[in-house]
């Protein structure tokens, strides 16, 4: 079932903007215009203020909106009640992530989710952003996890802004240092990750002009970090990578610093499921909140 037009009244006046409630609910920004319009015209009240500050409600619709706010929550037993009637509750959730957000974000989401619906099914394909890009697109998962910037035809949801950390052995020369410079990856042999964070760390080099002495790829971000504990070289690799590293290596931020921005990423041509929506809503509420990592 579709949203109602109470449910996206709501979202526009929780996020005071019509174009955030757009992108919340895969509504295009004309069409959330419209639909309150056209709400606004059946009850001949405007219920809500439109100026360069945001969207707020009128007094009117300050008194209305405690009324709509149940409607809306009564269509959402109403769809719920209608997908398990259609047995959508015993359903499959397709994701495509990588490691660090399956071992580390995922679980206590989906914990929280099935605690709510028990009978839902999640399925987890493992890739690199851009395996995880064409599964999105070509509809193997209902929704991946993907690095920002990415394809124009998806709807990006930001989540994870994540620290790129420098890797060095435990007696390296810096170890004692708060940060250490990019130019050391200029003189050191460094183990460079094929996949995965490559895309920013390139650019990272590329933006400071420097030419990284790369000695060794790997395509495998553990494998990075033994070879680094072996002193064959530095790497650079996502802080949430090194969540729980059994490795004897030290991290340290560089300079300057640089962060990966992460995304949950749906097809615009494809609306999700409610229950795909309702899991996407509850994972955008909970990372942002700061997870205890698994």
């Amino acid at each position: 079932m579709k949203l109602s037009r109470y449910e996206i009244l709501v979202k526009v006046v929780e996020l005071g903007s019509i174009s955030k409630a757009a992108e919340y609910c895969k509504y295009t920004q004309s069409a959330v215009s419209q639909i309150i319009s056209n709400l606004e015209s059946e009850m001949s009240i405007a219920l809500l203020n439109r100026s360069h500050a945001g969207i707020t409600l009128t007094s009117d619709g300050e008194e209305l909106f405690p009324h709509i706010r149940d409607i809306a929550h009564s269509y959402n037993r109403l769809s719920d009640k209608v997908f398990s009637m259609h047995g959508i509750e015993s359903g499959i959730i397709r994701i495509g992530a990588y490691s660090s957000i399956s071992c580390h974000y995922l679980p206590p989401v989906i914990k929280a989710f099935k605690e709510q619906h028990p009978n839902i099914q999640f399925v987890s394909l493992q890739g690199d952003y851009r395996k995880t890009e064409e599964w999105v697109a070509e509809g193997v998962v209902d929704f991946g996890f993907v690095a920002l910037p990415t394809r124009k035809e998806f709807n990006a949801i930001p989540i994870i802004s994540d620290r790129m950390l420098a890797l060095l052995p435990e007696d390296h020369h810096m170890a004692d240092r708060d940060r250490v410079p990019l130019t050391l990856f200029a003189e050191e042999p460094v183990i460079f990750l094929q996949h995965g964070t490559q895309k920013e760390v390139t650019e990272a080099f590329r933006l400071n002009k420097i030419k990284p002495r790369v000695e060794y790829r790997t395509e495998d971000d553990y494998a990075a970090m033994a070879m680094v504990e072996s002193k064959l070289g530095i790497s650079i690799l996502a802080e949430l990578v090194l969540h729980r590293n059994p490795y004897r290596i030290i991290t340290k931020e560089t300079e300057p610093p640089f962060r990966r921005n992460l995304a949950v990423a749906t097809y615009s041509k494809r609306r999700p499921t409610l229950v795909v929506q309702r899991f996407l809503s509850l994972l955008s509420e909970m990372i942002p909140q700061g997870l205890k990592l698994e």
